[in-house]
């Protein structure tokens, strides 16, 4: 049976980011996210709930929301599912977290915040999914082999009929 592994999230940062490195000296942080959920309840009446969720980010993405970002700050994040597993005290623990594989940073620039425009790279030097791999949080080096893996299109413009508007 096939399997698909996919989240999708769009909240708030509940805390500043703090930035650090492995032994490899790959960039990764660990935010966290409150993503409310707005419904009525049996009364009919507004109720919101709060879901936190915690989310590692790896590599350049990380650098930038450590740049650009802080609590509070709105942020889309696609990525994958991941258990943790751990033995603390004697008892095993598990978590479950989101491993992001993608960033948007939403809403407007704060007047202290530089502008986020001028930070640009490009796309086909930079296979962010190589940060996201077992082997990369793992503090292994990042395999050189991915980045020949990147599709020839990789920066391209989309084709005219394809545009959303």
């Amino acid at each position: 049976m096939a399997s698909f592994n996919r989240v999708i999230l769009m909240g708030n940062l509940t805390r500043d980011i703090e930035l650090k490195y492995t032994q490899s000296g790959l960039a990764v942080t660990d935010v966290g996210i409150a993503v409310s959920d707005r419904r009525k309840n049996q009364a009919g009446e507004w109720v919101e709930e709060t879901t936190f969720v915690d989310v590692t980010l790896w590599g350049r993405t990380a650098e930038v929301a450590s740049e650009y970002l802080s609590k509070g700050s709105p942020i889309f994040i696609e990525g994958r599912l991941k258990l943790d597993t751990w033995e603390s005290e004697g008892q095993k623990r598990s978590k479950l977290r989101v491993v992001g594989e993608r960033m948007q940073m939403l809403g407007g620039r704060s007047s202290s915040a530089q502008p986020a425009a001028n930070v640009r790279r490009d796309p086909t030097t930079y296979d962010e999914s190589e940060y996201s791999s077992r082997a990369a949080y793992e503090d292994a080096a990042p395999a050189a082999s991915n980045a020949a893996a990147a599709p020839s299109n990789v920066g391209a413009p989309p084709p005219e009929d394809n545009l959303p508007f």
